[in-house]
């Protein structure tokens, strides 16, 4: 994505908090900055989707209110065979409004999504045994 030099007027308090979460990742002021302004574009967008730290790094979209990413939702919704109503029994303590916010926010941005449920689907039984033995069930 290329980016064009822009000048924003940033309120103080508000520069305080990039810079405090540029120098607790220790990325620079700009990429913090332009993450922040992403989130939230995506956030407004589509309301009902927040941000997190992923534990193996980055950010990623999950569905607000549970700790559930929208890449889990979109590929389960595909491998259901986009059947709204066996998603929302394999979901069923989601409510209906975030379901369709996760199914909205893979739609708008299906590269990000796609890109994710292709990392998943990498991880075979045989490759996590072989990176991690310790997990291989007895006889197997």
């Amino acid at each position: 994505m290329a980016s064009q030099p822009t000048t924003v007027r940033i309120p103080a308090d508000v520069r305080a908090l990039i810079e405090a979460a540029a120098r607790r990742t220790g990325r620079d002021f700009s990429y913090v900055a332009n993450e922040m302004l992403t989130e939230a574009t995506k956030m407004r967008r589509i309301p009902g989707i927040v941000f997190w730290d992923g534990a193996s790094g980055g950010r990623r979209a999950r569905v607000e209110g549970t700790g559930i990413e929208v890449w889990e939702i979109a590929r389960d919704y595909r491998d259901l065979d986009s059947d709204w109503a066996a998603l929302r029994q394999t979901y069923h303590w989601l409510s209906e409004r975030q379901l369709r916010a996760a199914l909205a926010y893979a739609e708008a941005y299906p590269e990000e999504i796609a890109e994710r449920i292709c990392r998943d689907d990498e991880w075979t039984e045989e490759k996590t045994w072989a990176l991690y033995p310790f997990t291989r069930p007895p006889g197997r």
